[in-house]
């Protein structure tokens, strides 16, 4: 009986622990999470996709349920998920509601940060049929972030400028992972003070700043078109990174680090 009691109060002092089934049917309502997923190991659990949804390649091939008009949710109900992965920042909330009320499991995944990024795959763990790959990428993902941090420290980081569009400007606040981005490569974000996380600013306003290095999402043609805006008025050199490696809140945002950090490095 004291062996029972005991054994009893050693089971009420652990840590509860959620558990989950691995999902056999899965549905993805933003790009980043779809690449979430497969690097989680539930690509093959999933039967739909949101728009833009292309990486991997095999996820250009899934159906998709939902752009940015909105959630087809009567096509997710006839597809019967047992699982739907949400963005709480960028779906529409009332369609997920429906989804919930007619007892489809939903959770949400925001990542804000490289740390995030590793958080949400640790959680994708408890409903993919592989956990210890999920696991293993959350590891994976941590440790290379953390090398390129220690590698590409600077005492003086380099003053750079985040540019989105020229009409109007747009830029990104230390709130953003693509802030992150800049830090982990020993830059320092000309614009991380600003009070909200997409800032519009003024050409004026740039140059105030004296940005060093312009960092831009695209390829050869935007960068030419981001440095004839510049033309005659800020010497700072222009860097382009892949758009959906800076771009999507996921496990390749490591690549655009990996991407920018050498080129920052190779500055004088």
């Amino acid at each position: 009986m004291m062996r029972r009691f005991c054994l009893l109060l050693i089971c009420l002092s652990l840590p509860l622990m959620a558990t989950a089934a691995p999902a056999q049917r899965v549905i993805s309502l933003a790009p980043n999470l779809t690449e979430l997923a497969f690097a989680a190991g539930m690509g093959d659990r999933l039967v739909g996709v949101s728009a833009y949804s292309d990486f991997p390649p095999q996820a250009s091939k899934l159906e998709q349920v939902a752009n940015w008009q909105g959630i087809n949710v009567e096509r997710i109900v006839t597809l019967k998920p047992d699982l739907v992965l949400a963005w709480r920042g960028g779906n529409p909330q009332r369609p997920l509601d429906q989804l919930t009320s007619l007892g489809i499991r939903v959770i949400y995944l925001d990542p804000q940060n490289a740390q995030d990024v590793a958080k949400a795959l640790e959680q994708l763990a408890a409903y993919s049929p592989e956990p210890a790959k999920s696991q293993q990428a959350a590891r994976d993902f941590r440790q290379q972030w953390q090398a390129l941090k220690q590698k590409y420290h600077r005492e003086k980081p380099v003053p750079v400028f985040i540019q989105f569009g020229t009409q109007p400007l747009f830029t990104a606040s230390s709130a953003t992972m693509q802030s992150e981005v800049l830090e982990v490569c020993g830059a320092k974000n000309v614009f991380a003070d600003s009070r909200v996380p997409w800032p519009q600013v003024s050409r004026e306003q740039v140059l105030s700043r004296q940005p060093q290095v312009i960092v831009i999402s695209g390829g050869k043609s935007q960068k030419a078109i981001i440095e004839g805006y510049w033309h005659s008025l800020l010497n700072a050199q222009v860097i382009a990174l892949e758009p959906d490696w800076f771009s999507r809140a996921g496990p390749r945002i490591l690549l655009a680090a990996q991407q920018l950090c050498p080129q920052l490095a190779a500055l004088p």
